[in-house]
This record gives C-alpha cells, structure tokens and sequence, in this order.
C-alpha cells in the first residue's frame, strides 16, 4: 500500500505541475485559472487511494488519468456556474464573471477534450474498460445536470426523483474514479464492483453534506455565498424533505419576489420549523455508513481502515 502522506505530495505536485496548451491564452487561461484556485482534489485523491490499496508506487498509467477526472471535474464546474449564475467559485470569481459565459462555455468544452486525452493514457491492458466507464459516466453528469434544472420549475419532486438526479449528477462522479484506480490496480472485478458502491453511496453523502452546507454552512468555509440554492430555486434534500413533512408556504416563498436575503431568511425559517436539519445530518451518516458496509466484506482490515478515513473525512467536511 501508499500512505496518505505519499498521496498527499503527489497530488500537490500533479496540480502544481500540470500543464495546458499555451495559445490562444484567452481559451487556456481560465483552465489554468480553475486549477489553480484549488479544491478538494477528492476524485483524485480517491482514485490514487483505491490504487494504492493494491499497489506500492505511482506511475504514468494511474497519474495521467486520476488528473484527468479532475479535470472533467473542473469542465462541469465552469458550465455549471453558468448555468446557476454563480459569481463565486472557491471564494474566487467564476470563469464566466472573470471573462464572459461565451469565454466560459469554450473554455470548459476543451477542458472536457483535455479530460479524455489524459484518461486515454491508462494502461492498454484496462483502456478500454476505463474509457466506458469514464464515457458512461460523463453522459450520467449531463442527465443529473439536465435533471437539476427541469427541477427548478417542477412544483412536485419526491425524494426518489431527487436521490436519482444526484446519483447522476454527483454520485457517479465519486463512484467513477474509485473504481478506475481499482481497474488500473488490476483488483478483481467483484472488488471494482464492491468499491464502485462504496464510491456511489459516499457521493450520495456528499451531495446532500453540500445542500446542507449551502444552507446552514460558513460561506468562508464553503466557498460560495450560502442560500445559493434558494436563490436559484433549486430542489435541495432539504426542500424535498421539507415537501415530504407538508411544509406550508415553502415553495411561495421560494418562488416571491423578496430580496434574496429575504427569500434566504423565509425559506430557512421554514427548514428549522420543520426539522430538516438535524435529519440530513442522520442522512449523511446513513449514507455514509452504506457506502462502507458495500466494502467491508470484501476488503482486508487495513484497506478497509483505509476507505473508512477516507469516507469520514470527506462526510464530516459540515462540522
């Protein structure tokens, strides 16, 4: 195995390092822009993890496509500020408020091109199973994203709808990169399988630790003003929840006129009246707890050791 100190420096040096095309610098430079402004790096970090755990060393064929699913990662962050009209992106400006959305949507279209030419460089031995998992993957984000949007003028969403839309939106997005390293390690295909769930149902997890954030977060800590979701109208886990329990006045007040703190301040009045806090904080947990039940049969201790720190630190990011 790699331990996480050895994890920690060869992400920092992957992204220090990376490099775009030079010209046109009005294409390339909002990518080196994105990178540079950071993040979590946890979709590389996961896929490195779960090669390290049958692993002892780094090498191109893992290197050039765990950096290229933060890449991917990084496109659907530029066309998704569009989309919500977000100004603020890690606490920095958005590509499309720094330049323009024009800028912004061709910027992120050869970010997704760069994406595939470093995942196109995994052993030749897997190429072929990676780049369909990383395809199908990618065509999962748009459906999520496509999903998130419908719902923002759909009156009536139920929670089924909602876990489907950030399956495909968020959650395959984690499960994508866990199995890849998984792959590229040459694991068997039962423990691919087992940790692609472990990476779903952690995605799951933290996609609504992010709802929860946006509205009960520190927005210096969360990188983006809070209440963006209510804002945009957006159908949060805690909208849908708060739908679920007869919330009365909830989507009039996330449809008014108010003033966005207004609306902010209504809609949460609403949240805490109801209790959704507190249970999306059990959900998580839940969640969480599922994703590492989907591994513990099949890993050894100190592999499973290795997952859960993983999965602890990713979920308990709220507190």
């Amino acid at each position: 195995m790699i331990s996480e100190s050895i994890i920690d420096s060869t992400i920092e040096t992957l992204f220090r390092d990376i490099e775009f095309t030079k010209e046109p610098s009005g294409l390339y430079d909002p990518l080196r822009y994105m990178i540079a402004i950071g993040g979590k790096r946890l979709r590389p970090r996961l896929c490195l993890t779960t090669y390290s755990l049958f692993k002892d060393s780094f090498d191109e064929g893992i290197l050039s496509p765990a950096t290229g699913i933060e890449v991917f990662h990084t496109f659907t962050l530029i066309h998704d500020d569009i989309m919500d009209k977000s100004p603020l992106r890690r606490g920095s400006e958005t590509v499309w408020k720094k330049w323009s959305p024009d800028t912004a949507i061709l910027s992120g279209d050869v970010m997704c091109i760069d994406s595939y030419k470093r995942i196109a460089k995994a052993p030749k031995k897997v190429l072929g199973d990676v780049l369909e998992l990383f395809s199908r993957t990618a065509a999962e984000v748009c459906d999520g994203q496509q999903y998130d949007m419908e719902f923002e003028t759909k009156r009536n969403v139920s929670m089924a709808e909602y876990m489907n839309m950030i399956g495909k939106k968020t959650a395959v997005l984690i499960a994508c990169p866990a199995k890849m390293g998984a792959m590229i390690a040459l694991a068997p295909k039962e423990v691919c399988d087992a940790v692609y769930q472990y990476g779903y149902n952690l995605g799951l997890a933290f996609q609504v630790a992010d709802d929860w954030l946006d509205a009960y977060g520190d927005s210096k800590v969360f990188g983006k003003p809070i209440g963006g979701d209510i804002v945009n109208g957006k159908k949060s886990w805690l909208t849908v929840r708060s739908m679920e329990k007869g919330a009365e006045g909830l989507l009039e007040a996330m449809e008014s006129d108010l003033p966005d703190k207004d609306k902010i301040a209504a809609v949460m009045a609403i949240y805490d009246k109801v209790g959704v806090e507190e249970e999306a904080e059990n959900e998580i947990e839940r969640l969480t707890d599922k994703a590492l039940d989907a591994i513990r049969p099949i890993l050894s201790k100190e592999q499973f050791a290795t997952l859960e720190t993983f999965a602890r630190k990713l979920t308990g990011r709220r507190k």
